[in-house]
């Protein structure tokens, strides 16, 4: 039977995320659109962010936060281009990203000493492998894989080299161990359900030391550099983009930070990310053609929430087959205008995934599950 109750927000995709209750464009009233992002007020209004970010965060009094281009892309290939290069490399991968990650390390940078830990979608690398003398660079919370790093034990207080972190879907909806990271990025396109397009990078004193003393082998595009004479820029961390930023975006970005406030801050986020994610535990618990693609329960995101199908008479099909019954499935959905976009990542096994993190409520993935049964039910058979 098709369910009566729909989600008030079909928006459970993974990027960009769902905005947070009750956004309506009236909350980007009073942006500071046409304005120089240089003219005092719009310095402000960004600089604003960054202090609203680290206050969310809970950072470090000695760490740095600024906005940068190009998303948590730009931000992270930022952090690789500038910080990389005077050690050996150890790069951990187990999705898409942190693959493209290694990649770029090896073909583009050409790190000849390089060692990369890879681990199937499901499942993590061995974290005890990585050198703590050598600089590792790694995803907290694989976005395409549903798999995080259960903490950051792992990482030597006493490390000699330096942890590089992409966090873009962990940050807001988790705990961080910020003490064993000496960078780390994100966007504000995930947990707080802002904007494309502009990242963030966190330094610790660890890196910024390194950029004041290393100089990366090769060269360093303009939107890449954070330092000139050899000391750091310090612009970028009040306020001062490198490059122009959009206004909108910042504005809603306040509206984002705000709201979190609201909510009770950093960790008023990480609950209600815990109690979406209850949610769909208890319906995997009690359903019996789909299971988590993570393969342990300290290794699962509570953001990007990945699925996949294991009913046998699925299973039994080809990989081709089963991701045309995940797309069917994402098409009955879209077209009830129940869930959009839930298909999981191109390069992971076929699956679905949904996101969890705060800006969704516990009641919207309540009123979703009896339709994920139904879309299964129809596509399996149709």
């Amino acid at each position: 039977m098709k369910p009566k109750h729909r989600p008030r927000n079909p928006a459970f995709g993974s990027g960009p995320t769902a905005k947070r209750p009750g956004w309506s464009l009236d909350a980007l009233e009073g942006a500071l659109i046409a304005r120089s992002h240089r003219s005092g007020p719009a310095k402000a209004r960004i600089a604003e962010v960054i202090e609203r970010s680290r206050d969310l965060l809970g950072l470090p009094s000695n760490y740095r936060l600024a906005i940068v281009p190009g998303s948590n892309t730009g931000a992270f290939e930022m952090a690789l281009w500038t910080l990389l290069g005077s050690r050996g490399v150890d790069v951990l991968s187990w999705e898409s990203f942190g693959a493209g990650w290694a990649t770029d390390i090896e073909k583009q940078l050409k790190v000849k000493d390089l060692r990369k830990f890879s681990a199937p979608y499901g499942e993590l690398p061995e974290l005890s492998q990585v050198g703590q003398d050598r600089d590792v660079v790694f995803v907290w919370n694989g976005t395409t894989s549903g798999v995080r790093v259960p903490n950051g034990d792992w990482i030597a207080p006493d490390r000699k080299g330096l942890t590089l972190c992409d966090a873009t879907s962990a940050l807001f909806g988790m705990e961080i161990a910020y003490d064993r990271l000496d960078c780390f990025t994100y966007s504000w396109q995930k947990v707080l359900g802002g904007e494309a397009a502009h990242g963030m990078i966190g330094l610790g004193p660890r890196a910024v030391e390194r950029l004041e003393s290393a100089v990366p082998p090769w060269p360093l595009p303009k939107v890449f550099r954070l330092t000139k004479g050899g000391k750091l820029e310090e612009g970028p961390f009040k306020g001062e983009t490198i490059n122009t930023p959009s206004m909108l975006c910042v504005e809603d970005a306040l509206d984002g930070l705000r709201w979190a406030e609201k909510e009770g801050g950093g960790p008023g986020l990480i609950r209600r990310t815990r109690a979406n994610y209850a949610v769909i535990e208890k319906w995997v618990e009690r359903t019996e053609w789909v299971d988590f693609l993570a393969a342990r329960p300290e290794i699962r995101s509570p953001t990007s929430i990945c699925l996949k199908v294991v009913d046998p008479a699925v299973t039994a099909r080809s990989v081709e087959e089963q991701g045309e019954l995940i797309k069917r499935m994402v098409k009955l959905l879209s077209a009830e205008k129940v869930a959009y976009d839930i298909a999981g990542y191109r390069d992971a096994p076929p699956g679905l995934r949904i996101w969890g993190g705060a800006t969704v409520g516990a009641e919207e993935l309540e009123a979703l599950t009896p339709w994920l049964d139904w879309a299964f039910a129809e596509a399996r058979n149709g």
